[in-house]
């Protein structure tokens, strides 16, 4: 062929990358289900904490929601203890990330407290799938 690439390599190929897209929609849905829940306990702890530590209990919580999601719906397998071990540092990336976007959200920005998390859910969402599938993925 042309580009040097056998038909086999060329079908290889496209079968991955649709499985990326796959495996990217189902991140997508299963941080959706995380998300809702995950907010609805920020919205509730809201009423009694300060939206640092609300925002703290209910992150951790989203690591366990994660975890199981990751596990049996978007990346169908795991690495037995190191997958488990690594998964938390995934968080913890996207927990500080998170943090300092929220905190800059209310503290510089002056935005709703409400509205942080949205914020720093979508701005750690290729972050959080890069590693998260590298976990996972990696043999």
């Amino acid at each position: 062929m042309a580009s040097g690439k056998s038909v086999k390599e060329l079908i290889s190929s496209a079968i991955s990358k649709k499985s990326v897209v796959a495996t990217f929609g189902r991140f997508l849905l299963s941080g959706g289900f995380n998300t809702v829940v995950t907010y609805a306990l920020y919205l509730l702890l809201l009423r009694f904490l300060s939206y640092r530590i609300s925002y703290t209990i209910s992150f951790s919580m989203g690591i366990a929601i994660a975890y199981c999601c990751n596990r049996f719906f978007v990346f169908l397998t795991h690495n037995g203890l190191s997958t488990v071990a690594l998964f938390p540092v995934v968080y913890l990336v996207q927990y500080l990330v998170g943090l300092g976007v929220v905190s800059a959200w209310v503290e510089i920005l002056g935005l709703s407290v409400s509205l942080a998390p949205i914020a720093a859910i979508i701005l750690t969402i290729p972050i959080t799938f890069a590693l998260s599938r590298w976990i996972f993925r990696r043999k």
